[in-house]
Parts: C-alpha cells; structure tokens; sequence
C-alpha cells in the first residue's frame, strides 16, 4: 500500500494507468477518502496516469499536526508537493468540493503546473463560517457519528440510498474513519477559504459540474463559480446531490473524457500550448537538449521551434488518447521507416523517460525489418546500440 512521506505528513495514495500518459490528479471531499472515486476511475485510468490521494486525517493518511492544514494554501500545498515527491511536473485537476477548492487554490497558485481544471460541487464558497465553527465543535467535542446523519443526507439523494444501501454504507464508513483532527482542520480551510479573486487567476481549460439536488452546492453557486473563470464550462448533472461522482458516476465519467480528452483549442491560447509543450519536450527528451534547441535557435529557425513544441508536443504528444510511451515507440517505428537517422537517434534516447525497455525497442526493430525493410532495419539497429551504449 503506498505512501509518501511529506514532512509531517505520511500520505497515502494510489497511482494507476499507463506510464507516460498524462496524469490527472483527483482531490476528494470533506469526510471522505480516495474510494470516492471508485466508480470513475476506471474509465480514465485507461486514458491517463491517475493519482488519488487521502487528505490529511482522512483514509489512511496520518492525522494533521496540530495547526496544520488549516487553510487551502496548506492543503493545495501538500497536494503539489504529492506530485513533486512522485516526478509528476504538470497534471489535469479534478477536485470534488473541499477538494474543488484545493484544486482551484493550486490552479491559481501555480498555473504552470495545471493542463485542464474539473471542480465538481464547489463554490468560491461553500456554507458559512458559522456552519463550519458548529460543525468543527461539535465534531472536537462528541466526534463524528453525532452528525454522521446529517451529513449523509447532503451527499447524496434519498432515491440513491434506497437504491444502493452497500454503495451508501460505504460512505457512512468513509466518514467515520475520518480522524476528528482531520475533519475539523478541513472544516476550519472551508470557513476561512474565499475563493472570488483566485478565480480570475486560473489560465487552464476549466469545467465546473454540478449536481441538480445538491443542497450543499446549489446549482445557482456552481454556476456563479464557472463565470468567475474566464472561458469555464458549466454542467449540470441530473439526479445528483452532492457527490455526484458516486451518484452518476457513468454521466460524469462521459463527461470528463469528452472534457479530459479532446482539444479545448479555442479556449487554449498559443502562450499556453506553448508552455505546456515545453515542459512535454522537456520531459521526454530532457531539459539540458531542449534548452539547447531554443538557445541555438536564430531568426531562421525561432519560430519553427515556436511550431514544433506548440504543435508536436503541446498538442499532439500531450493528447491523453495514447500513453507516452505508444507514441515513443509509434515515433520511432516511423522514423526508422522514412530514414530519418538523426531524429530516430533522438527519439531511442527520449524512449528511456517514456518507460520503453530495451526488449520492446529489440522486439519494435525486429518489426520494422518486416515492413520497413532489412536495409532500414539494420541502419536503425546500427543506431539503437550506440545509443543504448550511451551512460545513462
């Protein structure tokens, strides 16, 4: 079972699907643990590099150090600092109401870090600050089972309960293995947080989803918080209150592949492909090349590098349709093909930080000889070994 120790903290997390795709990292809610997910995150892990992860005191992540994690600054902190301890440099955000917050707090805090934002039943607030000052001294002073209830009755509608008592036992569970210091630190984030001015902040292609029944989130808030982002879609979901991912999960996963995976250009400025490029470039064939590349660049050739990394690697090489490491080895396949030595060279080296072995590069070789001919075969068997004899 996996964790990371960040300072204080020992988190625990889960990282599934194909090495080298483009990760996305899940934020889940107040009182509830990565299992919220369950139900989604085996359409996307298909399609990107997932990773979920317990909030302090909540699932199997250590309890907050007293005065800890008591802001979104913290807590969206922590989560950055997750995906650095994890080599994750850029990701796509989903959070789910606390989480939602979170989220939007490490989009605005560090856009260079964000690819595309999905808040799922969050505001620029949610409830009041006297909400969470009773809620966080009734749970110091009597625990969690007292407003388990009540809380139960927000996250989801009557009809799911009736309809799905082990799915709906599972969330009381999650609840109340939620630590009291844990539960009341992410209470104390939600009354202090306002989230109006990071808003305007966000850069990312953003989405906000809400649930038609949530009495938490009222589908008036959500709406308000997709307008205060520039260029933000806005979804609602039928028949769903507040954790709308386990109460419509097939309406949501839908929604967040067509979201997730296709082209938002015409909410993606040039300046944003680019960057996003640069830092795919730099990932698969290593910072030191690529700052070589655009240092060395002239007049001539400036803004075909623009070109290349906005195009190639800002867009199609940062698709989440293929893993990196099927368009490392399709690349290759093709560059072997058309003869093209000095690109194929690049290439085999960039393979490493896709995760292609060297038994998979031998086997794809082997491949091209049949169909790309012995002669190109040869030449690029030629190339791979000198490359591979490179010290790493």
């Amino acid at each position: 079972m996996p964790f990371v120790a960040l300072g204080l903290d020992n988190v625990h997390y889960q990282l599934a699907g194909p090495p080298g795709a483009p990760a996305l990292l899940l934020i889940h809610s107040l009182g509830a643990s990565t299992h919220v997910f369950d139900a989604i995150v085996p359409g996307l892990e298909r399609r990107m590099r997932v990773l979920r992860y317990d909030l302090p005191g909540h699932g199997l992540s250590s309890p907050p150090a007293p005065g800890r994690g008591r802001t979104l600054a913290e807590l969206a902190a922590g989560a950055a600092a997750l995906c650095g301890a994890l080599g994750i440099a850029r990701a796509h955000l989903l959070g789910l109401s606390l989480g939602g917050q979170i989220a939007l707090e490490l989009a605005a805090a560090t856009p260079e870090r964000v690819d595309r934002l999905v808040l799922c039943a969050t505001g620029v607030r949610i409830g009041s600050e006297a909400l969470w000052s009773e809620r966080i001294e009734a749970v110091e002073r009597a625990g969690i089972e007292p407003i388990a209830e009540g809380v139960l009755a927000r996250w989801t509608t009557p009809e799911f309960a009736a309809r799905a008592p082990a799915e709906h036992a599972g969330l009381r569970a999650q609840l109340l293995a939620t630590s009291r210091s844990g539960y009341a630190a992410a209470c104390a984030a939600l009354r202090a947080s306002d989230l109006r001015g990071a808003c305007a902040r966000v850069k990312a292609p953003a989405l906000v989803v809400a649930g038609e029944r949530d009495p938490a989130v009222p589908l008036a808030d959500a709406r308000a918080l997709a307008g205060a982002i520039p260029g933000a879609r806005f979804a609602p979901i039928a028949e769903a209150a507040h954790l709308l991912v386990v109460e419509q999960p097939e309406a949501v996963g839908a929604l967040l592949l067509d979201f997730l995976c296709r082209e938002v250009a015409s909410a993606e400025t040039l300046a944003q492909l680019f960057e996003r490029g640069l830092a795919v470039r730099r990932e698969m064939l290593g910072t030191a090349h690529v700052e070589r590349a655009l240092a060395g660049a002239t007049d001539l050739d400036r803004d075909f590098q623009e070109v290349i990394t906005r195009n190639a690697w800002g867009s199609v090489w940062a698709r989440p349709g293929l893993d990196r490491r099927t368009r490392s080895l399709a690349t290759i396949a093709l560059l072997v093909a058309l003869g093209r030595d000095e690109e194929l060279a690049l290439h085999l080296r960039a393979s490493r930080n896709a995760g292609v072995e060297r038994g998979e590069l031998a086997e794809l070789l082997l491949h091209c000889s049949v169909y790309a001919g012995v002669p190109a075969a040869n030449a690029a068997f030629r190339i791979a070994k000198a490359v591979l004899s490179e010290s790493r």
